[in-house]
């Protein structure tokens, strides 16, 4: 049989007792870095899109939804501020060039394509600006040669630009890649169901 504790011992255990650090707690999970947005402008983000600023066209046998330029550009002022953001077209290329009939006349004209890649930066909070880059294409056809590259060269380095500014979310057109559009409502805020035949631009 096993003898008892002396004191000596007795009062060593509970010494050490005394000593041993109080349990900690469970770590933290680790807080993800500010954005720097204001809660303002992470509820614009993350609203559904407005349908009423969507429009569509015929492509083929099928309807392509898109946003139009100039509405990406009044979302973006609108929701990180007149100089809150900035685009830069860094490259811009023209890849065809060749003659044509245009029109139910067949007058001959010229039909032009180009593409870009346009930057986007966006300073939110004070903190490092978020970059995103985009690229697109533009066609051009007119009578008048120069009419048509500048045709091309607009619509390229639009469609760049709204490409970059939607990775920012469903108000750039993010919610279009979504054949179904979920995330497209009324402005009433229900969504109008799928879209079997949606597409973007």
């Amino acid at each position: 049989s096993q003898r008892p504790p002396s004191a000596l011992e007795l009062i060593r255990s509970t010494d050490r007792a005394v000593e041993a650090p109080a349990p900690t707690s469970a770590p933290e999970a680790p807080q993800a870095p500010p954005s720097g947005f204001s809660p303002e402008q992470l509820a614009a983000l993350s609203a559904p899109l407005d349908r009423a600023n969507v429009r569509q066209r015929e492509q083929g046998r099928s309807k392509v939804h898109y946003l139009e330029g100039w509405q990406v550009i009044a979302e973006a002022n609108r929701i990180f501020g007149f100089d809150g953001w900035q685009r830069q077209t860094i490259a811009v290329r023209c890849v065809a060039q060749a003659e044509r009939l245009i029109g139910r006349d067949q007058k001959p004209g010229w039909g032009v394509t180009y593409t870009a890649r346009v930057r986007v930066t966006v300073t939110a909070g004070g903190l490092t600006p978020l970059v995103r880059e985009g690229s697109g294409a533009g066609h051009g056809i007119d009578v008048d040669l120069g009419q048509a590259h500048e045709s091309a060269l607009k619509e390229a380095e639009t469609d760049a630009m709204k490409r970059a500014l939607m990775t920012f979310g469903n108000p750039f057109g993010l919610a279009l890649y979504d054949k179904a559009q979920r995330q497209v409502c009324s402005a009433a805020g229900q969504g109008d169901g799928p879209q079997r035949q949606a597409g973007q631009r």
